[in-house]
């Protein structure tokens, strides 16, 4: 049962209700066939019913707005430059994709953690484990992120549950893999105008890495889904729902039967910005990402996982994620891991 590609007829994101999967519900076998086809050829959609109040989501969008309003001494405070970690406050154009400035300035948050002791003999990927950095300017910014990276996790493990169940899986089969501290990271965005970019890069083309991205979106559009043919789709802000999209976690584990697809954010136009909070679920730093036994309806239609010569894709959580971390904040590592971005440059074993 092959999907097909998307159409001028339906080139939008659909829309899914999350309590259509509830054990009992009559929708819930239809409400997983879908799911399953929109991850497999589009791996996009918006989330509706899925619990986090209306109160809680405003809440969040006004302490960013907050945030990116302080006066820049304040937000360099936090810089990320200061965290070997890669937590903090990042200036527009301080992060890269695909070696390409990304325009927006943004603050990096995750799971509120130690820094671990690490020897040389010890696997590289511990460094990342560490403190957050908060602003003294702006205190109710601390509890109020916690708390949202809670709810975001919360619901994200209820999504994994959801997408193994759609995958013919039991409900709990990813959980050795984030029952012990899964990888957690928040991001609050702000994009500025046109005017005050060098591009129209807000952020370059790219694929997440984790399980699932939870995205929340002002009033501002600008995120795009690649169609698979050559072209874009637009997913426009719709109140009260969150962006969901499939990451390489699992395209790994269901071995290229999911996509985790490409996407990008164009700058908003002049005069005016673009704010968003992003939260990627990932699995624990020193886990290995199984390959699934899929059901054989299933394993017949796989496609293999996409190989990406200037991106590639480990089984190993840490060794992934360290990767990306090294690449995109070139000025973190050079500040803190110098040794390791000279690792990175060696060539990938075939």
């Amino acid at each position: 049962m092959k999907e097909p590609p998307l159409t001028d007829a339906n080139s939008s994101l659909p829309v899914l209700d999350l309590t259509r999967f509830a054990a009992g519900h009559p929708e819930r076998a239809a409400a997983l066939e879908e799911l399953r086809s929109v991850a497999r050829s589009v791996g996009f959609f918006y989330l509706e019913g899925h619990g986090i109040p209306q109160e809680q989501i405003d809440g969040v969008l006004d302490l960013s707005r907050r945030f990116f309003a302080l006066p820049e001494q304040d937000k360099l405070a936090i810089e990320m430059r200061k965290s070997p970690h890669f937590r903090g406050y990042n200036r527009a154009g301080l992060e890269y994709t695909r070696g390409t400035q990304d325009w927006r300035e943004q603050v990096d948050f995750g799971p509120e953690r130690a820094r671990l002791e690490n020897k040389a003999s010890d696997a590289p990927w511990r460094r990342l484990v560490g403190p957050n950095q908060f602003p003294d300017a702006l205190p109710e910014l601390k509890p109020a992120i916690l708390a949202w990276i809670e709810a975001v996790t919360r619901l994200g493990i209820r999504l994994i549950e959801v997408f193994a169940e759609a995958l013919g899986q039991r409900a709990d089969v990813f959980e050795p893999i984030y029952r012990d501290g899964p990888n957690q990271l928040l991001k609050i965005i702000r994009y500025p105008g046109r005017d005050k970019t060098e591009s129209d890069q807000g952020v370059g083309a790219h694929k997440d890495g984790g399980f699932v991205t939870i995205l929340l979106q002002d009033e501002v559009g600008g995120l795009q889904v690649d169609d698979g043919k050559g072209g874009w789709i637009d997913a426009p802000p719709k109140r009260g729902t969150f962006v969901i999209n499939v990451g390489e976690l699992l395209e790994l584990a269901s071995n290229g039967y999911l996509l985790a697809n490409i996407h990008r954010v164009v700058t908003p136009p002049a005069g005016g910005d673009r704010r968003s909070v992003a939260f990627f679920l990932g699995a624990n730093l020193a886990s290995t990402i199984p390959v699934l036994d899929l059901p054989t309806e299933l394993a017949a239609e796989v496609r293999g996982v996409t190989q990406d010569p200037l991106n590639p894709l480990f089984h190993e959580v840490g060794r992934n994620v360290l990767k990306s971390r090294l690449r995109s904040h070139p000025d973190v590592a050079a500040a803190h891991h110098a040794d390791l971005v000279e690792q990175l440059k060696a060539p990938v074993p075939a």
